[in-house]
């Protein structure tokens, strides 16, 4: 089982925009250095827009829809939560990753940045019921950080692609699929 959690961390670093880096423990300052390294500003972005987009491009590299492609090029890193299975509930395993993830996100470097939280899933189950999943577990993943962990809600955008972006070189199926991604979006402004 270690062997199989060590082999899924490495294929999902492997993906990640971080490399390798993101195979080694999740940490507060990983986090921050991952995602605060946002270089000019950063593009508008329309969720609805990236969900669209998401359904019709599904199976193609995201780095090539041109939403999806803006998205690419920001501060971002895929982190595990594990949840239980075809459920929106979050494996107590993955409060401590929760928990560095808030720490964070309140950090003095990234504390003026909003987020995107992306659920991802695998290919198992309809289309239309994983692309359900994974927007339920990213809003599920955005509501424990602003109701536990007390992020302000405003900074925080949740959107779930399904099956639509798989890692490259796995199955659909794979777990490793069922992953969440968050990106820098840019400075938070009050409304």
């Amino acid at each position: 089982m270690r062997l199989r959690s060590l082999l899924l961390t490495l294929l999902l670093a492997a993906s990640s925009p971080l490399g390798l880096a993101a195979a080694q423990e999740v940490s507060q300052q990983r986090i921050v250095s991952g995602l605060g390294k946002l270089v000019g500003a950063a593009p508008l972005v329309d969720i609805a827009i990236l969900r669209q987009e998401a359904i019709e491009g599904g199976g193609v590299a995201m780095a090539s829809l041109p939403n999806w492609g803006k998205i690419a090029k920001l501060p971002q890193m895929v982190v595990e939560i594990d949840f239980e299975n075809d459920s929106v509930m979050i494996k107590p395993e993955s409060y401590r990753t929760l928990g560095l993830l808030a720490d964070a996100l309140h950090h003095p470097n990234l504390w003026a940045y909003k987020f995107l939280i992306v659920g991802h899933s695998s290919s198992t189950g309809s289309d239309k019921h994983n692309l359900e999943l994974s927007e339920r577990r990213a809003v599920a993943i955005t509501e424990i950080l602003s109701t536990t962990f007390a992020v302000a809600p405003e900074r925080l955008y949740a959107i779930g692609v399904g099956e639509y972006f798989p890692i490259d070189g796995s199955k659909g199926d794979s777990a490793s699929n069922r992953r969440v991604q968050l990106v820098n979006l840019g400075v938070f402004t009050t409304p």
